[in-house]
C-alpha cells in the first residue's frame, strides 16, 4: 500500500470550487489521507501553482501535522485557525493558505496539493520560514507522498 491523499471536495482534474480561490472565501480544503508508511513521524500539506508566470507560486505549506492524524478540516488552514501544526508563510505573504488566484485570462493553472510522510517529527522552521524553506528542509525526510491536482482559471474581465 502507498500513501493516498483524498479530500471529500476535491476531485483530481476537476475544477476546484471557488470557494477555496480568492474569489470565494479563500478556505483551504478539506483533506483525508490513509496508509502512511509506519515511520512516519509527521506529515508535510503543500499547494503549489508551477503554471505561475515567475515560476512555481507557493500558497501553502503545513508542516509538523502529527504523525496520528488522517486528515484535516476545511478551513484549518487559516492563519487564525487553532490547529496542533505549523505553517509557513505563503507566496501572498502570509502565513498559512491563501488559495488560487491566477491572472485573469491565462488558461486554468494546475494546483498540486502534496502530502508527504516525513521521518521527523518536527521541521526546524522559524515561524517566518517562506513555503519554499519548509519544502526544501523536508525533502531529506520524506519517505513517500501523493499528489491531488486540481484546475483553476479566472475570466480576463469584460471592457
Amino acid at each position: 500500500m502507498a500513501l493516498k491523499l483524498t479530500s471529500p471536495a476535491l476531485s483530481p482534474g476537476d475544477t476546484i470550487p471557488a470557494r477555496y480561490t480568492c474569489d470565494g472565501d479563500d478556505l483551504s480544503p478539506p483533506f483525508d489521507w490513509y496508509d502512511a508508511p509506519a515511520e512516519t513521524r509527521s506529515f508535510l500539506l503543500v499547494c503549489d501553482d508551477p503554471d505561475a508566470p515567475r515560476g512555481t507560486f507557493h500558497h501553502w505549506a503545513a508542516h509538523d501535522i502529527p504523525p496520528d492524524w488522517t486528515g484535516i478540516d476545511e478551513g484549518d488552514g487559516s492563519a487564525m485557525a487553532r490547529t496542533a501544526f505549523k505553517q509557513a508563510i505563503n507566496g501572498f505573504g502570509k502565513p498559512g493558505y491563501s488559495g488560487p488566484c491566477p491572472p485573469p485570462g491565462d488558461k486554468p493553472h494546475a494546483y498540486h496539493f502534496r502530502l508527504s510522510a516525513l521521518s521527523t517529527p518536527n521541521l526546524d522552521a522559524s515561524p517566518s520560514a517562506a513555503c519554499a524553506d519548509v519544502i526544501a528542509q523536508a525533502q531529506p525526510f520524506e519517505i513517500e507522498s501523493d499528489e491531488l491536482v486540481v484546475y483553476y482559471g479566472r475570466a480576463r474581465p469584460t471592457e
